[in-house]
């Protein structure tokens, strides 16, 4: 079975968070891009708080996910967009219960707006299995 691969030489520069600088997709695996992922609830409506945007943004990639039956193992690239600093000890203690310490490579991005005024934060993925 192939197999995705994520390293950081060390000759390299070290991340400066929880990411991996290098993910090999191998030949043969299907890629699936996902759109930009928010934390709107079921409701249609956002969380006042952030802490709570991004939990529940991480629970609506989850839910997509499931649907397309792959893991978190599955994915390769995060972008992240947020209009607001974000609090990284909470941000990493979700993201460390999503991905498990098995970390996909990263960006992440502070930027002045999104696509609606009352988005604060953003992640867009790409998966391949």
């Amino acid at each position: 079975m192939k197999k995705i691969t994520r390293k950081t030489p060390h000759n390299v520069n070290q991340p400066v968070g929880k990411y991996a600088h290098i993910t090999r997709i191998p030949a043969g695996l299907d890629t699936i891009v996902f759109s930009g992922q928010i934390g709107v609830q079921e409701d249609g409506t956002l969380p006042l708080d952030f802490k709570k945007e991004i939990e529940q943004m991480f629970d609506n990639i989850r839910d997509l996910l499931d649907h397309e039956s792959i893991t978190p193992e599955d994915i390769t690239k995060v972008n992240i967009w947020s209009v607001k600093e974000i609090d990284w000890d909470h941000f990493d203690a979700t993201w460390d219960a999503f991905f498990s310490y098995d970390y996909p490579s990263m960006t992440i991005a502070y930027i002045s707006a999104l696509g609606l005024p009352e988005i604060n934060i953003e992640i867009d993925i790409w998966a391949a299995k």
